[in-house]
């Protein structure tokens, strides 16, 4: 989506973020960094590409061991929004996984955040409602963005979201989701963190495409500042959410040969923020990632097509799973 809406306000200008970030990068693994030399290679055409929002910038990070190929090659999603429209009720239960196999991830709970929601457009008043996220009010939540051609990117977090349950579920995790299409509007950004935080999450991710200029190309995962205001004090998750999402940057870069966001974040990959109400007023680790720039041509085939979202989706449950196994 784009920089407009309730956590996805225009970035603040530019800071270098050189310092701790330098050493983020040097442990990139090498296979993602052989990712990120090809999809250079070849200007990113037929393997690279996602961004975000204007506004957060991925780290890479040591890739340990992925999933089992079986359990991600099996993982499907519907590309088109499949789900019920169901009551706008303000605490609805959150879409829960299967019981859980056997797995490594047995007794670990992660929450799958959908950005947006498909019939938040019919909803403009609702979702333009102001929240507290403990810096500031924000909107509910928006429509989210959409490439040129009509595909949002409600449609895109939901299939890439439904494809890692599969992958992790496989794994033996409890997913839950804040939304699986089967509202009719929302939730709002506070709601979606209060999910996770009543779920215990041991991750939480919530999934984005940015809205950003054409030619902007490349994925960014965004992390929690150090915030401690009204409701908001990620003072705790700080270091485990930046542990998380240095492993999903790292491993994204693997699995899809994406660079990070040639446009916010230095080209580190990791962007960290204050104002996502998301972020702010989480008690659990938890971070975002813009997979991609729906905008720009190169980056919107990768994100239309189901085989790279394949990929991304096992890029990201990978990440989640060498963040859990530790």
């Amino acid at each position: 989506m784009s920089y407009v809406g309730p956590d996805f306000d225009p970035p603040q200008p530019r800071r270098s973020l050189r310092g701790p970030l330098t050493v983020a990068i040097a442990a990139l693994v090498p296979g993602a960094l052989a990712g990120w030399l090809v999809w250079q290679a070849v200007d990113g055409g037929g393997s690279g590409g996602g961004s975000d929002k204007a506004g957060a910038a991925p780290t890479s990070a040591s890739a340990p061991t992925s999933p089992s190929a079986s359990a991600s090659a099996s993982a499907s999603a519907s590309a088109t929004d499949d789900g019920k429209p169901g009551a706008s009720s303000p605490a609805p239960t959150p879409s829960s996984s299967r019981p859980a196999a056997s797995g490594p991830l047995k007794g670990k709970v992660v929450v799958i955040d959908p950005g947006h929601n498909p019939h938040n457009f019919q909803h403009a008043s609702e979702i333009n409602r102001k929240v507290d996220i403990g810096t500031n009010w924000k909107e509910c939540d928006t429509t989210g963005t959409s490439t040129n051609a009509g595909y949002t990117e409600a449609q895109f977090t939901l299939d890439v979201a439904r494809r890692m349950r599969t992958i992790l579920e496989q794994q033996g995790a409890t997913v839950k989701f804040t939304q699986d299409g089967d509202r009719s509007l929302g939730p709002c950004v506070d709601e979606r963190a209060r999910i996770g935080n009543a779920a215990h999450a041991d991750a939480v991710v919530s999934v984005h495409a940015d809205g950003s200029a054409a030619g902007n190309r490349g994925f960014h995962v965004i992390l929690p500042a150090a915030v401690h205001a009204g409701a908001a004090d990620t003072r705790p998750i700080v270091t485990s959410s930046r542990g998380l999402g240095e492993r999903i940057a790292g491993l994204f870069v693997r699995e899809t040969g994406s660079a990070p966001s040639n446009y916010i974040g230095d080209g580190t990959g990791l962007v960290v923020r204050k104002d996502l109400g998301g972020l702010n007023l989480s008690t659990v680790p938890k971070v975002f990632i813009e997979c991609g720039n729906m905008r720009d041509s190169k980056d919107a085939a990768l994100l239309t097509s189901g085989a790279w979202r394949q990929k991304a989706a096992r890029g990201i449950s990978e990440g989640i799973v060498s963040f859990l196994r530790g």
